[in-house]
């Protein structure tokens, strides 16, 4: 007799065995707190460049909101609740923006594309959530000499180098002020899915918001300073599935530094607030 879904229930393929666990749903449906969870170091680096080459790769109803700075942010993140203690780690990208709907009028960070060393977090956030989510290869910074050394590489190609370096530590108030300046309504995506067989044809295509709101998000030290981004160019055969999104970033020229954040936090979200843009 073939199996029924149940309602309410989340599903993921394969879906034959029955509900999944994940981020948002743990062992006998169970859903997790993210007080103490994760441990994350994050390292951000921003750069101004050229306002006609960001708003080539924004999609249908977005558009550049104040300057044209790329933000790219390595963060590395520990003791996972729903990895039962495990981690994983991140590289992403990306641009300030305002989304014009016919319901929502939005303004925020614009994710171009996620990079992860772990499956399951990829499949998780671009089926469930929406993320522009794909895979690299992020080992551990390399902290030397007063610099942090962050890489990112596919199967052994390097694409990108970022490094931090004459950091400062900032006060209980520093940090205080700097979340209170904080603007935006939250970090955008644009989520797609082709229709199978119909190739060229999306299943779903909307723009998504992950609302800036985490309450157990913790900050527990922050430090300011400089930093730089080298993109590596790839060929395809490099990259054969990825080439074309390392390239476009490399072609954003970098104009100006904007300075360098390492952030060390606690706490965060399951991300269930997560919602189509309308």
């Amino acid at each position: 007799m073939p199996y029924s879904f149940q309602p309410d229930a989340m599903y993921r393929m394969p879906t034959h065995f029955g509900p999944r666990t994940g981020p948002r749903r743990g062992p006998d449906g169970r859903g997790f707190d993210c007080v103490n969870s994760p441990k994350s170091l994050s390292h951000s680096v921003s750069y101004l460049t050229r306002a006609e080459s960001v708003e080539a790769l924004l999609p249908p109803r977005f558009s550049l909101n104040g300057e044209p700075v790329v933000t790219i942010s390595a963060t590395y993140m520990k003791e996972i609740d729903w990895l039962a203690g495990r981690g994983y780690n991140t590289l992403g990208a990306s641009v300030p923006v305002s989304y014009s709907g016919q319901v929502d009028q939005v303004t925020g960070s614009l994710l171009l594309v996620l990079w992860e060393n772990l499956a399951d977090p990829i499949l998780t956030g671009r089926e469930e959530l929406g993320f522009s989510k794909i895979y690299c290869e992020l080992p551990e910074p390399v902290v030397y000499d007063g610099a942090a050394r962050c890489v990112g590489s596919w199967l052994g190609f390097r694409f990108l180098d970022l490094t931090v370096r004459d950091l400062t530590e900032l006060s209980e108030a520093d940090i205080a002020d700097s979340g209170a300046k904080a603007s935006g309504d939250g970090t955008l995506h644009y989520k797609y899915m082709p229709r199978t067989g119909e190739w060229g044809a999306a299943d779903v295509e909307y723009a998504v918001l992950t609302p800036a709101y985490t309450p157990n998000r913790r900050v527990l030290a922050m430090w300011r300073g400089q930093g730089s981004v080298a993109w590596h160019r790839a060929r395809w055969e490099d990259m054969p599935t990825q080439y074309n999104i390392v390239n476009g970033l490399a072609d954003l020229d970098i104009l100006e530094y904007r300075g360098a954040v390492v952030t060390k936090t606690v706490g965060g979200k399951d991300l269930s607030d997560q919602r189509i843009l309308k």
